[in-house]
């Protein structure tokens, strides 16, 4: 099979328009093509006035090695990295793998173990994805928060009520990131995101692929169990031994050997059980800031210019940069198309956080615009002191909007003042929203950054800092607060337990949770056998 790279074509090419540009770039008749996939799919936007799709694609050909020895520019021989399960370890479990968490690292984690052999257990604290979307409505609409069933807690994790984005930066030399864009596909999701540059699903599609996988699942042999909460565990001779989970008010002990804690970023109460049982953890860097929202309008216009935007997507952005003052101000989790949602999972505090369906078809774009923070910023140096960093902001923020997401043009965070009126930009929210004095919620250097790194995007997008460019707070959970500590088994010292994901400190994002997920898989086949029941 030969690869071609950088292979372009204009933003309304027909399929017919990429078959004769394989024959042409390869030097052969379009007969001689028997089979071509695309690997990659990408926007060179440089140009406005030439905008092109720009590929990568596997082509099967007849005399092969005759077009090799061509050395044809941008032509090469394909060699796909192809994900391989380890071979399977030799001890006996006597229970079965024990993961709390349904989001994308603890789903993943079960996914392959299920389908294995090993008959994974879940506990999730919040619903199935079917109950918690009726759970989320309702919040959004009248403002009656289930601290266990909401945006953060739940089937399928954060992300579910999110973008669905699946870019990584994490280096894939072992082909498991195209595993995770292949189970997604398998259960349901475009077969587009295996070969688009910055794939995503969308909010509306997730519910479904997330729902699929349990199905899987669970024919495999696995369990999910849900509103189960992990409240308790007992180490016998440096190993764990058992967990309590609580069930509707009922608590039982579940005997395990091996705990996989993939407990998402929010997952506050289980830090402080964590660090009264004395795991190893410490405070992390994070970023904490505002979500902004411009017209998608706009960012078409910014980014494509006019002439061939019907063709292309909704358009993204990314930005970021240092000031000064040393702070990393940047975009995060950038929803083209899309909503801020009301995020919150405690009673008193609110989060913020965006969220796109499959067709980004929203009137606005909208990203969180954060600052670094470290823990050299929090109040201490106890190991959950980012957490409560994290929570004051999230306490302020509710009461400033008194329940609801404070809100503000740029033009009035600059000035120190409420917004009374709004400009050409309508806030698109999920839950109610009021105005407010947003610098009210941060320290004055973190404000006073906001600031600046907005007034510095204007350099990369025209109308960033418009004056009616909406900002509404908190985003503050852009990461976890803490790292849990883990030996390059993955393992708490020997102990059988495992850190996994975001909660953990080892991901940012769906895509790396998931693999961190499939990690922690593979650890655990390497040494134990399938689980047998009898």
């Amino acid at each position: 099979m030969l690869r071609i790279s950088q292979l372009k074509l204009k933003p309304n090419h027909t399929e017919r328009d990429l078959l004769q540009k394989l024959a042409k770039t390869l030097q052969i008749s379009e007969q001689n093509i028997s089979h071509y996939q695309i690997q990659k799919q990408s926007i060179d936007a440089r140009k406005k006035q030439d905008i092109k799709y720009v590929y990568t694609i596997d082509v099967n050909v007849k005399n092969e090695k005759s077009i090799l020895r061509k050395k044809l520019a941008n032509v090469t021989s394909a060699n796909d990295i192809k994900y391989q399960f380890p071979l399977k370890g030799n001890q006996e479990f006597i229970h079965r793998p024990t993961i709390i968490g349904a989001g994308p690292a603890g789903l993943f984690c079960a996914y392959m173990l299920a389908e294995n052999g090993y008959k994974p257990v879940i506990y999730e604290r919040g619903a199935s994805v079917e109950e918690r979307v009726k759970d989320i409505e309702e919040f959004w609409k009248t403002g009656v928060l289930n601290t266990e069933s909401n945006v953060q807690f739940g089937e399928g994790g954060a992300g579910t009520f999110s973008d669905g984005k699946l870019n990584t930066l994490v280096k894939d030399v072992s082909g498991r990131n195209k595993k995770v864009l292949e189970i997604f596909v398998e259960n349901g999701a475009p077969k587009e995101i295996l070969y688009q540059n910055k794939p995503h699903i969308g909010t509306d599609l997730l519910i479904n692929v997330i729902r699929n996988m349990r199905t899987k699942i669970l024919e495999w042999g696995g369990e999910i169990h849900f509103h189960s909460k992990f409240v308790d565990f007992t180490i016998d001779n440096d190993k764990v031994t058992r967990i309590k989970i609580d069930n509707n008010n009922q608590s039982s002990w579940i005997n395990t050997e091996a705990l996989i804690l993939a407990i998402g970023h929010s997952a506050r109460d289980t830090f402080a059980l964590l660090h009264d049982k004395s795991l190893p953890m410490h405070a992390k860097a994070f970023a904490v800031g505002v979500r902004v929202e411009h017209k998608q309008e706009m960012m078409n216009q910014s980014q494509y210019g006019t002439e061939h935007s019907y063709h292309l997507p909704p358009a993204a952005y990314k930005l970021a940069t240092t000031l000064e003052n040393g702070r990393g101000v940047y975009s995060f989790c950038m929803c083209p198309g899309g909503y801020v949602v009301n995020a919150s999972s405690e009673q008193g505090h609110l989060a913020v956080n965006g969220m796109s369906y499959h067709a980004r078809a929203g009137e606005n774009a909208n990203s969180a615009i954060v600052v670094t923070v470290s823990p050299e910023d929090f109040t201490s140096d106890h190991p959950l002191s980012g957490m409560y960093f994290q929570r004051e902001l999230e306490k302020k923020a509710f009461e400033l909007g008194e329940g609801k997401i404070p809100a503000q043009c740029f033009i009035d965070f600059c000035e120190h003042k409420v917004t009374t009126t709004l400009g050409s930009v309508k806030p698109q929210v999920k839950g109610a929203y009021t105005f407010a004095n947003l610098r009210e919620l941060f320290p004055p250097e973190i404000s006073q950054s906001i600031e600046d790194g907005i007034k510095s995007f204007e350099h990369q997008i025209r109308g960033f800092s418009n004056d009616d460019t909406v900002l509404l707070g908190v985003e503050s959970r852009t990461s976890s607060p803490v790292r849990i500590e883990r030996n390059e088994q993955f393992q708490v010292e020997e102990t059988g337990i495992y850190p996994c994901g975001e909660g953990a400190g080892y991901a940012g994002g769906i895509t790396s949770a998931a693999m961190d997920g499939i990690k922690i898989a593979e650890k655990i086949a390497e040494k134990y056998l399938p689980f047998d029941a009898s």
